[in-house]
């Protein structure tokens, strides 16, 4: 009996040990975890909002120290630990990768590619709604799908590979073969040379495709054919892709061809890395690529772009925008500058004033439109102007007229609708968030930040009361971004970005409102900007962006131009258009409030 009693006692020991001490942290003690996606963030702790720690690639096994909702906690190596979302990783049971990615549906080889069917659809880091918003991708884009789970597909993006709902999908085929398959590859139209060392052989046009082997540099390869950044060759008697960045292609036709004699003199590559195409346009095929720094004969010129000989008897057309000509001179010719004494004419309500002929220089005075000025000298299209008490400024000259004749145009007094009213700016990104990485490098946070101070000089000028989200280059959260507009109870509410796609080739300006009473400001704002700036009306539009959707004053999301576009990404982050799209923007408000 006595015995008994003891074992009913240890059992109800154990039982409350259960309650009191959850098995849970003991079995993930020791567990291990597989990487199931690229480039995942380790934090510093259990939540998107804490700092990333490094980064772990994929199929890459850690050992689980513990869980708290849907993070675990990971022994990052050497004494660190980090954080990652759970429904990134897999477990580790020793299985190939191979193994744990054949969980998910496979996708049948009539069905391996899918076309958006609505704007705006959200992808997502996991099958299901409850999981983070990776990005918005766009209606009729084509994605490879990588596997499909129940309503979700998860689709190969420019954000990674991120999961959308199957019912926004029309589902295709590809002609593209795959590396297993039987069939003889296409017969190869040209010969390629591989320039750099140890590059990927895939199976697919994708970073996350098997790896089927490496080239060295000089190895030579057979092209046949290509799709988007990527150049599909014959490799083992099958098809297979690599990065056409590094692949030198050479047609046999353009080998063959008669020499062209040069009549266009000489120009230096300036880009890191430039793709050389068949035709004079981003749409035409990659042939190969050229360096920083290398030199060849122009050919002809066609609409910015120059035909050059990029090797003996090879032709070819780069980007005319990263083409430095031997003895480039100035825009403007002397013919065209204004004399020492001549009159200018300002031509934009708020313009700046500076101490020195560049943007950064600080403001000494602002001028408004009508404002008439005597011409001190001219240089790198500014202007230096007199000044009352016998100082002197500079002023762009792109935002002035210098005609023989000013044009008879008064102050109408643009600015004054918006005495008073409270303005908030919000310069998109910051801090660790750098927004999307333009072609050649532009960081979108910078070039948000400048747009809204040359814009809030406009506004300050004609007595608004500016509000920035940020100032400095800091990190702020959305719903920070939208209190603030809430807080100072903003008359207007502006986040200012610029785009980014994977299709270079887009271009132009978009205007996203969200809720019915933010539309006429959208309307107001975007057909003034965009008759100021020279790139694509890509018109305004609702959109489901947080900054927008949460904001209970008038909001709107301006995109200003696609960074991914290389010839975009130099006008828009140049001088003149940051100007002009400042003054757009302060126009459309005016006449937004004057109504």
């Amino acid at each position: 009996m006595l015995r008994r009693k003891n074992l009913i006692i240890v059992l109800c020991f154990i039982l409350l040990a259960s309650i009191v001490f959850p098995f849970e942290k003991a079995m993930a003690d020791g567990q291990k975890v597989k990487i199931g996606t690229d480039s995942l963030n380790v934090r510093t702790g259990p939540g998107l909002s804490y700092p990333v720690l490094g980064m772990a690639q994929k199929g890459e096994s850690f050992t689980m120290i513990s869980k708290q909702d849907e993070w675990i906690e990971i022994d990052f190596g050497s004494g660190q630990k980090g954080w990652v979302a759970d429904w990134l990783v897999v477990p580790d049971n020793g299985e190939s990768e191979t193994a744990i990615e054949q969980k998910t549906e496979p996708v049948t080889t009539t069905n391996n590619h899918a076309t958006v069917t609505t704007d705006g659809l959200r992808v997502r880091g996991g099958p299901s709604t409850e999981h983070r918003v990776l990005g918005l991708i766009e209606k009729n884009k084509e994605y490879r799908i990588v596997s499909q789970q129940g309503g979700w597909v998860e689709l190969e993006t420019q954000y990674g590979n991120g999961w959308v709902s199957s019912e926004f999908l029309n589902f295709t085929s590809s002609s593209a073969p795959s590396q297993q398959s039987s069939s003889k590859p296409k017969s190869a139209v040209k010969s390629g040379t591989i320039t750099t060392n140890s590059l990927n052989i895939r199976s697919e046009p994708s970073q996350g495709s098997a790896l089927l082997g490496k080239f060295a540099k000089g190895d030579k390869v057979e092209i046949i054919s290509q799709q988007n950044d990527w150049t599909e060759i014959s490799y083992n008697g099958a098809s297979a892709w690599i990065s056409s960045q590094y692949v030198q292609a050479q047609s046999s036709e353009a080998k063959n061809s008669k020499k062209t004699k040069a009549s266009g003199g000489s120009g230096k590559i300036t880009a890191t890395s430039l793709n050389v195409r068949e035709t004079p346009s981003l749409n035409g095929k990659n042939i190969g690529t050229v360096s920083q720094g290398q030199t060849f004969s122009i050919i002809e010129e066609q609409n910015n772009w120059a035909k050059i000989e990029y090797e003996s008897g090879v032709y070819g057309w780069v980007a005319g925008w990263f083409l430095e000509k031997d003895g480039q001179e100035s825009t403007q010719s002397s013919a065209e500058k204004p004399a020492a004494g001549k009159k200018i004419t300002i031509l934009q309500n708020g313009s700046n004033v500076r101490q020195e002929a560049n943007t950064s220089s600080q403001v000494i005075e602002r001028a408004n439109q009508g404002d008439v000025f005597e011409v001190v000298s001219y240089e790198n299209d500014w202007y230096e102007i007199k000044l009352s008490g016998g100082k002197t400024g500079f002023i762009a000259g792109w935002i002035v007229s210098s005609g023989k004749t000013s044009p008879n145009v008064g102050n109408p007094g643009s600015g004054l609708p918006l005495q008073n009213k409270t303005i908030v700016l919000d310069p998109g990104h910051g801090g660790r968030d750098n927004g999307t990485t333009g072609a050649s490098g532009t960081l979108e946070k910078t070039v948000t930040m400048a747009t809204a101070e040359l814009l809030a000089s406009k506004l300050k000028a004609a007595g608004a009361n500016v509000v920035f989200t940020r100032q400095q280059d800091t990190y702020v959260p959305l719903q920070s971004r939208v209190s603030s507009s809430h807080m100072h109870n903003a008359d207007a509410f502006l986040s200012i970005h610029y785009d980014s796609i994977d299709d270079r080739s887009v271009r132009g300006m978009t205007t996203y409102y969200y809720h019915d009473y933010q539309q006429e400001l959208a309307a107001d704002v975007h057909s003034s900007t965009i008759a100021k700036i020279n790139i694509p009306d890509r018109g305004h539009r609702q959109g489901d962006y947080f900054v927008i959707r949460e904001n209970n004053r008038k909001a709107i999301l301006l995109e200003l131009g696609y960074l991914s576009n290389p010839a975009e990404e130099m006008i828009v982050s140049s001088p003149q258009y940051q100007e002009a799209v400042a003054t757009g923007i302060f126009q459309g408000l005016a006449r937004h409030f004057s109504k």
